[in-house]
């Protein structure tokens, strides 16, 4: 991502209802989350939830996927991948001590894949 995406993301989850949308999507992966159960379930219109989901779309921080007559919405986990390192790369000026602690708080939530032998 080069510096005009990462701030038209940035800009999309600077907004406390785009943020909800986003978090709630990001914890749906992988099978995503329909519009409706997003609305009811932070209580926000369906038109004002839409206009959100639009933003986010542009930004290009979610997909969706229409299933009949409902639409599923996904996070695109590669670009949180590509705005989070773009925020931590260079971290720490070098310094692993410092980036320890960092890394260790992503670690719980995504325990490594095993290694076949």
């Amino acid at each position: 991502m080069d510096s005009s995406e990462i701030i038209l993301a940035l800009s999309a989850l600077a907004q406390s209802t785009r943020l909800d949308v986003f978090r709630r999507l990001v914890r749906a992966e992988p099978e995503g989350c329909a519009a409706g159960e997003i609305a009811g379930a932070l209580d926000v219109p369906n038109n004002t939830l839409s206009a959100h989901l639009a933003i986010l779309a542009r930004a290009g921080l979610v997909d969706s996927e229409r299933r009949g007559r409902t639409i599923i919405y996904r996070a695109r986990m590669e670009r949180v991948r590509a705005l989070v390192l773009f925020l931590l790369k260079d971290c720490c000026n070098g310094a692993p001590e410092l980036c320890a602690p960092l890394i260790a708080d992503f670690s719980p939530c995504c325990p490594a894949p095993a290694v076949p032998e």
